[in-house]
């Protein structure tokens, strides 16, 4: 007989009741986003450092001479005060700067300028769509500071390039609202997408225009408790930050199985080689970073007024636009996130669509006002559009490399080349080819199908002939057909298209075929 002691079966119990509980994770992210802001955050140096040769774009604000007095860059609080109100927050009418004291050799003044206690905007929200499901996902603040310098570390030495120091920075921090890695992701890519309509930054993860860290803990499905977070550093793409969150929430998993759950705040670096996280030191808390009023920045004062005049000059947001685009052209919900993911192609789509909507106007059939018109062309416009570009325009950029504003073809162009297939003058396969010429040479697409004689031949005379020689030549499939196999009619079709070097009309042939086969007299 075995015995065991009360203490011993109890922390065994625990373990095994630990083992088969529900967990769920407890997500909020620390996003630095660079802003796009001339000059630096409280100096004249250019904040374009990207490509400058290293300590050349510095001066002796940024890095922190002693007698120098800072100027907070007017520009950089109106793009902070701009993504505030994308995001649904409330712009303090009086905001106070900061001095968050630490050492590293990226901090030459041995503190960096950020605000605390009273940020620029709170209490905001972002709504995103994960899988056909909406989240609500509220943000806490949003704050505006200084970034550090970069460093370069070698086995031997760590050199420091101050180009970076002092380039304009806004912090969103979220609620702990995230229940999933993938949730955290599509919000990073919705923060990135409103960043780059607002003309904010580029928000480039590789380049770190777009940095985030993410704070992750576990507990039981159903208590409303919080434990202590883990923060997760070097996430420097969206793939990181999944991955990484899912590496938390597997090793949080197996500490609570065991019966040792995380009971301290902690900091740990994600390794992208190894594919896991690695413990780099205790959380810091505020304390630690004695937080004080900096002394050489007047407060940011912002009346009502100002905040309504940024907030009229807005551009149209991405989720409003996906929405215009699925009621006004009545594109379908995947391809208009896919227009809309790139603000230059969303542009470029909407002139086309103009474009298209005067060149409807030169249809054969153009009875009625230019409404009624419109009204019975659109839908097969649009979906022309739509299609020729998310595939074939696609196809073309990605096998050149190149983004919409340096393709050649002119959204009137475009429409003009999508008129032409709309009025069945070129066809499927010679329509490609002419797309490959405009892209390459950025002409007009009725001068190039005239040039490479692409027009598609759709007059019944012209076809005749060839039709009733391939009938003739083919006795045996035409028995077959006529036997009841339908899909042979492909077959004829296919032998007519390269008797007429491509340049058939399909729907034409098809239709003249089943008449002549049937009706041979």
């Amino acid at each position: 007989m075995i015995f065991i002691s009360g203490q011993r079966m109890f922390a065994f119990v625990g373990a095994i009741l630990n083992y088969f509980m529900t967990l769920e994770p407890i997500i909020g992210l620390e996003i630095h986003i660079q802003m796009k802001a001339k000059s630096k955050m409280f100096c004249s140096c250019s904040n374009e450092s990207d490509e400058a040769a290293p300590n050349t774009n510095i001066c002796p604000i940024c890095l922190g001479h002693p007698g120098t007095l800072p100027q907070a860059n007017e520009q950089a609080v109106e793009l902070g005060v701009m993504m505030a109100l994308a995001l649904n927050c409330l712009i303090k009418k009086k905001s106070v700067w900061a001095r968050k004291n630490y050492f590293y050799p990226d901090l030459s003044k041995g503190y960096q300028i950020s605000q605390f206690e009273e940020p620029l905007a709170e209490n905001g929200h972002l709504t995103v769509e994960v899988k056909e499901k909406k989240y609500r996902i509220g943000i806490t603040r949003l704050h505006l500071e200084e970034d550090a310098a970069k460093n370069f570390h070698a086995p031997d030495q760590t050199l420091v390039d101050y180009n970076r120091a002092g380039t304009p920075l806004m912090e969103i921090v979220t609620e702990p609202d995230f229940r999933s890695p993938e949730e955290a992701k599509i919000f990073l890519q919705e923060l990135r997408l409103l960043a780059r309509y607002l003309g904010v930054s580029d928000a480039d993860m590789e380049k770190g225009h777009l940095r985030c860290d993410a704070n992750i803990s576990l507990r039981p499905a159903g208590e409303d408790k919080l434990y202590p977070k883990t923060e997760i550093k070097n996430l420097n793409s969206f793939k990181a930050v999944a991955r990484a969150l899912e590496y938390e929430v597997k090793r949080q998993t197996d500490e609570w199985q065991k019966g040792t759950p995380v009971n301290f705040q902690s900091t740990r670096g994600w390794d992208e080689n190894q594919l896991k996280t690695v413990e780099q030191r205790k959380k810091e808390g505020a304390a630690d970073y004695r937080y004080f009023p900096e002394p050489d920045l007047p407060e940011i004062i912002l009346s009502a007024a100002e905040v309504e005049q940024i907030k009229a000059a807005l551009p149209e947001l991405p989720q409003a636009k996906k929405q215009r685009f699925i009621t006004e052209y009545g594109l379908k919900l995947q391809d208009a996130q896919v227009l809309i993911e790139d603000k230059a192609v969303a542009d470029y789509f909407e002139e086309v669509m103009m474009e298209m909507r005067t060149w409807s106007e030169t249809l054969e059939e153009t009875e009625g006002t230019s409404e009624e018109i419109w009204a019975r062309h659109k839908a097969g416009l649009t979906k022309l559009v739509s299609g020729w570009l998310l595939s074939e325009l696609f196809k073309l950029m990605n096998q050149a490399g190149q983004p919409i504003e340096e393709v050649k073809i002119t959204p009137e162009n475009f429409a003009e080349f999508v008129t032409l297939v709309y009025q069945r003058k070129v066809n499927s396969s010679a329509a490609q080819v002419l797309l490959k010429e405009m892209y390459a040479s950025g002409g007009d697409p009725s001068h190039i199908m005239e040039e490479k004689d692409l027009s598609q031949i759709g007059d019944a005379g012209a076809l005749t002939s060839v039709i009733e020689r391939i009938i003739k030549d083919n006795p045996e499939q035409v028995r077959q057909y006529l036997g009841g196999k339908e899909p042979l009619l492909k077959f004829f079709i296919g032998l007519a298209m390269k008797a007429t070097k491509g340049k058939g009309d399909p729907e034409k042939l098809a239709e003249i075929f089943r008449e002549k086969i049937h009706n041979p007299g």
